[in-house]
């Protein structure tokens, strides 16, 4: 069997879910079995222009002039594949989508100055159609490497986990964080990947998103009430990894 070949491609972002995947180690030296590497910028120089059976992109969609690249990659991939955070739901990138009282403040009458336009972070499924998606920061290694298998072997599949964090760490029976005087977004978050940070004893950040119909008011209110955060530090909290989720760049 041909192998597929692919590029990685990098928007609005850290990178650092590029650099996770050179961290796979064995894992991803099995893929390299069944795929080609043709581009990826973190660890080789070499470009393409060619057709590509699958394309990965990393980073959220934050300028209009980045339109049309986005839209070559779209025309010339048999695949797409939207990784990590910033590509799935705008990311931590979408909290300047709510910067408007802080411009203000800190530029006075200087805010409407052209260099400091900022265009809404949004996911890069707001601008071209998107295949597939592995969501959170970084990106899950065992998510990835099942998508892209299953890619190869014509089986893949969209699976979105319709039930929050909580079940998970139910199921690894881990002690709440709130049962341990800390707070935590679990309740709303997106499950998937198994709940490794209340795991270790670190809240969940919802770095996945939020499931559907997420009560966001509910859960400002119990980082408040239980989390013992203040009603300022709750509300940035609820919206770390989810400002998008309020309705804004979707």
């Amino acid at each position: 069997m041909a192998k597929l070949k692919c590029a990685w491609f990098d928007f609005t972002s850290c990178e650092g879910c590029q650099v996770e995947l050179t961290n796979f180690g064995e894992p991803f030296f099995e893929l390299l079995n069944f795929i080609e590497p043709v581009e990826f910028r973190e660890v080789m120089s070499e470009k393409t222009t060619e057709q590509i059976d699958i394309s990965f992109i990393e980073g959220s969609f934050t300028r209009e002039e980045d339109r049309k690249r986005l839209e070559d990659i779209r025309a010339r991939s048999n695949v797409v594949v939207a990784y990590g955070a910033c590509a799935v739901t705008g990311g931590i990138n979408a909290l300047k989508n709510h910067m408007d009282d802080y411009k203000d403040c800190v530029y006075g009458k200087d805010k409407d100055m052209p260099h400091l336009d900022s265009q809404l972070a949004k996911p890069i499924s707001a601008a071209i159609k998107v295949d597939y998606e592995v969501a959170g920061c970084p990106m899950n290694r065992d998510e990835f490497v099942q998508i892209v298998s299953q890619i190869v072997h014509g089986t893949a599949r969209v699976y979105t986990p319709s039930y929050p964090v909580c079940v998970e760490c139910k199921l690894r029976e881990t002690l709440c964080r709130y049962d341990d005087g800390d707070h935590c977004l679990g309740m709303v978050a997106r499950a998937g990947c198994g709940a490794p940070c209340p795991a270790d004893g670190i809240p969940c950040e919802a770095c996945r998103g939020m499931v559907k119909d997420a009560n966001q008011d509910s859960l400002v209110e119990t980082l408040e009430s239980k989390g013992k955060l203040s009603r300022q530090r709750a509300e940035s909290k609820s919206r770390m990894f989810t400002a998008n989720f309020r309705g804004d760049a979707k």
